[in-house]
């Protein structure tokens, strides 16, 4: 298949463009006991969450009040009993890592609201059409499912599609690309036909005001 015939013309692996580590390996199943693994342990997570009926924040608030309470309970005894206190790490951010993460931070936020500046301002009318796309999208599955289920299939997805892309990336690609020109078209006839007209009703009427 030539570079014409690839999804967005990539020259480089699925493996390599989700990073080429550890990460990269668990998404594509090449440590299939750990990605099983994440599957089982979040499936059981989501379970007991449904059938519970704890939420998110009390389970958290409850296991961090345990996990306090034995480390508290533990080093009293251990200072009166004159054994060792609890085995934990130095816990600390440097001010490299949080200058990092800011500056990462930053650049993600200052590039959304560039391109919130563009959609408002009527400068990209293509990234309108995807923006009002994906906030459509997103707003019919959280009317159809809570928070919780919405995060565990997320997980699925990122933990499935990924890797059956790797598998059948030739097919995928070709008839990606025949639905991406088949859009493009569409795209066209409604900028030609509605966008185009609608764009050219506004200037006359500020002509005439």
């Amino acid at each position: 298949m030539g570079s014409s015939d690839r999804l967005f013309d990539k020259q480089r692996t699925v493996h390599q463009i989700l990073g080429g580590g550890f990460v990269a390996d668990v998404i594509l199943w090449r440590r299939k006991d750990l990605t099983v693994g994440i599957l089982v342990v979040t499936f059981a997570s989501w379970v007991v969450f449904e059938r519970s009926g704890y939420t998110v924040l009390s389970l958290v608030s409850s296991v961090l009040l345990l996990l306090f309470s034995v480390l508290f309970l533990w080093a009293k005894s251990a200072a009166i009993l004159n054994r060792p206190p609890p085995p934990l790490p130095h816990l600390h951010l440097s001010e490299e890592m949080v200058n990092d993460a800011a500056a990462l931070l930053r650049n993600h936020i200052n590039m959304f609201l560039s391109v919130s500046e563009d959609i408002a301002l009527g400068k990209d009318t293509q990234m309108y059409t995807k923006v009002a796309a994906c906030l459509l999208i997103m707003s019919v599955i959280g009317g159809m499912i809570d928070f919780l289920s919405l995060g565990y299939i997320s997980l699925v997805i990122v933990l499935t599609i990924p890797a059956l892309y790797e598998k059948y990336e030739d097919h995928i690609d070709r008839y990606a690309l025949i639905s991406y020109t088949k859009l493009k078209v569409f795209y066209s006839h409604i900028d030609r036909e509605w966008v185009s007209k609608f764009r050219s009703w506004i200037l006359e009427k500020k002509k005439l005001n």
